[in-house]
């Protein structure tokens, strides 16, 4: 998928790809689509568009953390 927002929204590889904008929503299933392929889901899993899964993480977001720790 291409991001055709202004200013475009994070890559699916980006530490905040979590920002970017919802193209598809479902709550009644628990997932988003965003526009750069990554799917959401409401227990914060995601799936990325390589087919990679990413396991639920409650609490902050990793790229938060990560970034008050440099």
């Amino acid at each position: 998928m291409y991001c055709q927002h202004k200013p475009s929204c994070p890559d699916a590889e980006a530490a905040d790809h979590d920002a970017a904008r919802i193209v598809a929503s479902h709550p009644e299933q628990g997932w988003n689509l965003l526009c750069n392929g990554v799917i959401v889901f409401e227990d914060t899993g995601e799936l990325l568009p390589d087919g990679s899964p990413v396991e639920p993480h409650r609490g902050p977001a990793p790229h938060t953390v990560m970034a008050e720790a440099a």
